[in-house]
């Protein structure tokens, strides 16, 4: 049933009202509250008129061929159709809930824009899935290409002929690796131990036995402290390492508990080489101060925490 002839708010120009005949509208329009002396008279409806539509959500399509096409989609018993002035779908509920369709030309319906929070997709975030984290990516960064160890999270952009033995070599890597190994929690006992190790496999062999660097000749402890991440209470541990070839560089390993699973122990090693064409020391403190529990953008990780010297 379609609504009643009478004086309604003209969709094309909402200032305005305008007659509608009972079948469709006509040119006669005035101001609203504008008292006229008599209704306009009604016009004829013109070949192949929309059936079915009414003054809340009419869209007349005129075509060179004189044929007029309205599409009514039925959503939850109303039927949806485009504005008079193209912004959208709208609702009648004065249309019972039918479906006409004459031959012609279709319009689809305007979607409506949808918004959401960024997510772990986002490309400046790097998800641990495992370890229930994400972690910023810099500038300079990237997700890992070509590197086998599973455990990198992310590399600086870009290789290097390695002085050492060895192919190539990355200015940057940032790895994580759960604790499974043992029953410590204390994650100050836990960077404290895996320092070593961690400086050992950066920068004195790799895993097929070549130096890349020439090996590891001898280290200081240039940082170490609580830090909180994520959310966690973390303690971290950075060495100064030398080189028998190339500059050297630092090395990093950040313990914390998970916030995910049984919240088993965490570390984040962090390889950067030393010299101008390493990335920027002050890159570890970002990334910590970055890292976030998986879903949650708004607890802060690194919050109020020195990271230690920058040299």
């Amino acid at each position: 049933m379609t609504p009643p002839p009478g004086w309604y708010t003209d969709p094309s120009a909402p200032h305005l009202e305008r007659w509608w005949d009972g079948t469709a509208w006509t040119d006669h329009r005035r101001a609203p509250g504008q008292q006229a002396a008599a209704a306009p008279p009604p016009s004829a409806p013109p070949p192949s008129a929309p059936r079915g539509g009414g003054p809340a959500g009419v869209k007349t399509v005129a075509v060179t061929t004189a044929a007029a096409v309205v599409v009514a989609a039925i959503v939850t018993g109303v039927i949806l159709l485009g504005k008079d002035d193209g912004t959208g779908p709208v609702a009648d509920p004065t249309v019972s809930a039918t479906v006409e369709q004459s031959e012609g030309t279709t319009e689809p319906s305007t979607p409506s824009p949808s918004t959401s929070e960024p997510s772990a997709d986002d490309p400046a975030v790097v998800t641990d899935e495992l370890n229930g984290i994400t972690l910023p990516l810099l500038d300079g960064w990237v997700r890992p290409k070509y590197v086998s160890d599973s455990a990198v999270l992310m590399t600086t952009d870009g290789t290097y002929d390695c002085p050492g033995e060895g192919s190539l070599c990355r200015h940057g890597l940032v790895i994580s690796r759960t604790v499974t190994v043992n029953d410590e929690t204390s994650p100050e006992a836990l960077a404290k131990a895996d320092i070593e190790e961690a400086a050992e496999e950066a920068y004195d062999r790799d895993s097929l036995d070549r130096k890349p660097y020439g090996g590891m000749e001898s280290h200081e402890v240039v940082g170490s402290g609580p830090v909180a991440v994520a959310g966690r209470a973390g303690y971290f541990v950075r060495w100064r390492v030398k080189t028998a070839k190339g500059p050297g560089g630092y090395v990093q390993s950040l313990a914390f508990h998970s916030t995910v699973g049984v919240e088993a122990p965490v570390i984040v090693r962090y390889v950067f080489d030393a010299g101008e064409d390493g990335p920027p020391l002050a890159d570890m403190d970002r990334i910590t101060e970055g890292i976030r529990p998986l879903g949650d953008a708004d607890t802060g990780g690194g919050v109020g925490s020195s990271i230690g010297p920058a040299d």
